[in-house]
């Protein structure tokens, strides 16, 4: 890949959450391993009134609270300290575009903006951004979800971007695909020969996806209440892991190759009628219950207002195309669940016919689990004998082959998803951000289940804190002769 840096990165959002937690250390974690490009400014904004003094001591106090001890190194933090600057900008305001452009000064060596704002912002930021200069051929955009709050606005942003930065300039994040055990998937599909005669509707029964967490709403409130489980997750998380799982093998790895097979598996996912909604999806919301070892409260009790948006959705999807034809994908995601879980579990077929049973052995399908969260591993369960004379009969048992990340690798340093993401931006590389064709038939597919809910008159299932959601998504798996994989 032929990386082209940047000179200056320009940080909307700098004294935000996300950049306390994630943006700043993980800048930081690229500087003191030597990957930044030497000389690289970095331009911290908000609408806090800051100078570079000050800005520098909120990044020398986030880093203080979120990097790990072994990380701290003074020296190697001063240094970083003086790439930072700042200035204060307002992005609804036309008039602080002048002051950010002469902040951030000639960008002929290349700028990169990464923008994390709400949605009603965008078309303001652009327009600005291009008034002043910072919108030519040598800047490149990264944008943040939330990229709208359907086809149709997501659509509009699309546009009010595309009139600065074209589709080559233009990096739509998703943070789920920085993560190491997320690229692993494709390591492990395309990089293992064994895997590929059974990986399609011949070999595979079903896939389950689940992210699962167990917080609540925390500082949230304001954004969840107007997106809801399926917005916040599934359109974007949960159906890149899907993507990955079940396109089709890509040409090369890079940046055209792997979005165009990813895109064409977007295009595959089957939209459902208003009619096939109520069966195929589940809505629920969290109501009080133990979590973490701790009575905690209920959605609305947190929100301090009645609601009907969803903190937990289950779906029933389908790939319409010759691999995946007749395969369900089960996919899941709530808050205030029983475990905080990212994982993707691939049952196979069982065996056409089994020895064993005139012995009393019992088989169980093959399982391939890919743990994404909290623990980094990839187990494939298998069948296997028990020892012993089998006298009574033969015994088999379901035993795991694992492959720990944590402890193979345990000599590398495991990065911020960020790391990844923010340094692919600084130098051009496409391969992990998501491309306007794919976010607008991720909608699509979302939308459809949001017309349904509405034709339906469809409200969420209360489910208790701690649990793994309403009842019903048992059901629907169950309908299927399926077990969500909860162990």
């Amino acid at each position: 890949m032929q990386r082209n840096p940047v000179a200056k990165l320009l940080l909307f959002g700098a004294t935000g959450d996300l950049a306390r937690r994630m943006l700043l250390p993980s800048l930081f974690g690229l500087h003191a391993d030597g990957l930044l490009p030497e000389g690289l400014a970095i331009i911290g904004s908000a609408r806090t009134d800051h100078d570079d003094a000050k800005f520098r001591d909120f990044a020398k106090q986030a880093l203080d609270e979120f990097l790990s001890d072994d990380r701290k190194d003074e020296s190697a933090i001063a240094t970083f300290l003086d790439r930072l600057q700042y200035q204060a900008a307002d992005l609804s305001d036309g008039k602080s575009f002048p002051a950010l452009a002469k902040k951030v000064g000639d960008v002929a060596g290349g700028l990169a903006i990464y923008l994390s704002t709400a949605p009603s912002l965008f078309e303001a930021a652009i327009t600005g951004l291009e008034s002043v200069g910072l919108a030519g051929d040598t800047v490149r955009i990264g944008l943040e979800k939330p990229l709208g709050y359907d086809l149709a606005s997501s659509r509009e942003i699309n546009d009010a971007v595309a009139v600065a930065f074209p589709e080559d300039r233009t990096y739509r994040i998703d943070h789920y695909l920085g993560k190491e055990t997320v690229q692993n998937i494709l390591a492990l599909r395309f990089g293992n020969s064994f895997f590929e005669p059974v990986w399609n509707a011949r070999g595979i029964d079903n896939v389950q996806i689940t992210i699962a967490e167990t917080v609540g709403l925390e500082e949230r409130a304001g954004y969840y209440e107007g997106a809801g489980a399926l917005r916040d997750m599934v359109q974007n998380h949960i159906l890149q892991l899907l993507a990955l799982v079940a396109m089709e093998p890509p040409a090369r790895f890079d940046g055209t190759a792997i979005r165009d097979e990813k895109a064409k598996l977007f295009r595959s996912l089957r939209l459902m009628t208003p009619e096939e909604v109520p069966h195929c999806t589940v809505t629920g919301q969290y109501e009080e219950g133990a979590s973490g070892g701790k009575i905690v409260g209920s959605y609305t009790g947190e929100l301090g207002k009645p609601s009907a948006t969803e903190t937990f959705v289950a779906i029933k999807a389908h790939v319409d195309n010759w691999r995946w034809q007749g395969v369900p994908f089960y996919l899941r995601t709530g808050k205030r669940m029983a475990k905080r879980r990212s994982e993707i579990a691939i049952q196979f077929k069982p065996v056409p016919h089994s020895m064993f049973s005139g012995r009393g052995g019992l088989l169980q399908p093959n399982t391939l689990v890919i743990r994404l969260q909290p623990e980094e591993y990839v187990q494939l369960l298998v069948m296997a004998k028990e020892p012993g004379l089998d006298r009574d009969g033969v015994r088999l048992r379901e035993v795991p082959l694992n492959l720990s990340l944590d402890a193979e690798f345990a000599g590398s340093r495991r990065r911020i998803a960020y790391e990844r993401l923010l340094l692919d931006l600084i130098e051009g590389d496409q391969t992990l951000f998501v491309r306007r064709d794919e976010v607008e038939a991720q909608w699509a597919f979302v939308d459809a289940i949001r017309e349904g809910w509405t034709a339906n008159g469809t409200k969420p299932k209360g489910y208790a804190s701690g649990s793994w959601g309403p009842s019903a998504a048992i059901a629907l798996t169950e309908r299927g002769g399926v077990t969500w994989q909860d162990d």
